[in-house]
């Protein structure tokens, strides 16, 4: 349950920085919003150390299909 929190939390990091670079310079917002961006994809990578790594490439596969769902949620 563990990695699955992991998993969704890491999504949702990845989808939002993403999103303020695409922000920024898709939708002509401030460069400001690359600083909450930077966090957010550093917060991402974090996530996904925590997850445990004899498990880690059946887990990539989960967090594929975490990541998909999330960002069918996200729009």
């Amino acid at each position: 349950m563990k990695t699955f929190i992991y998993f969704f939390l890491a999504a949702i990091a990845e989808i939002s920085g993403c999103f303020s670079f695409w922000a920024w310079q898709r939708m002509g917002k401030s460069a400001w919003w690359t600083l909450p961006g930077t966090l957010s994809l550093l917060l991402f990578a974090w996530l996904l150390t925590l997850v445990e790594s004899n498990i880690a490439g059946r887990a990539y596969a989960v967090y594929g299909g975490i990541y998909i769902c999330s960002s069918l949620l996200w729009s």
